[in-house]
């Protein structure tokens, strides 16, 4: 993923989000790159998790007494510790579904190889492309042509 970076990931936000925003029902272009000449894997993957939280956000966000934690508030008072309650741990991590974005403080992600996204992004395709089988079958003479246009993309791109 050469052209993953803070740029495609803003890009894609901004690009998807305003559209669902304003009642779209698809979001073009993940994965997309070079004004759309390029499906890059890595971007495809990322573009993949920011569509699932805009979803998430356009499906709305549950406003209650269970959500607004109003047991919990009467439960602990003021000036004490909500972090630690169970709740506020069930529902921070409920509002965003993250396997690409990294949210480790520094340390941790450290000492966990210091992956940036475009890296992490990168890793899960080709984990997708080695582990998922598909349920339509591709002839062999398919499977062909497509392995010479991947190839000539690579070449046309400078990835071989």
């Amino acid at each position: 993923s050469k052209l993953l970076d803070a740029q495609s990931g803003h890009e894609t936000t901004l690009t998807a989000l305003l559209p669902a925003l304003a009642g779209a029902n698809a979001i073009y272009g993940l994965g997309l790159q070079e004004s759309g000449l390029l499906m890059d894997p890595g971007q495809l993957v990322f573009d993949n998790e920011i569509a699932r939280m805009i979803r998430y956000v356009i499906e709305g966000i549950a406003v209650n007494d269970e959500t607004l934690s109003v047991s919990v508030i009467k439960e602990i008072g003021p000036f004490n510790d909500f972090l630690s309650h169970p709740s506020t741990l069930k529902y921070a991590r409920s509002q965003s579904r993250h396997e690409i974005i990294d949210r480790k403080i520094r340390t941790e992600w450290e000492s966990t190889g210091s992956r940036d996204t475009a890296q992490s992004a990168l890793e899960k395709a080709k984990w997708i492309l080695e582990n998922h089988e598909i349920k339509t079958p591709v002839s062999e003479g398919q499977q062909k042509e497509i392995q010479k246009i991947i190839k000539s993309a690579e070449q046309h791109f400078g990835y071989t």
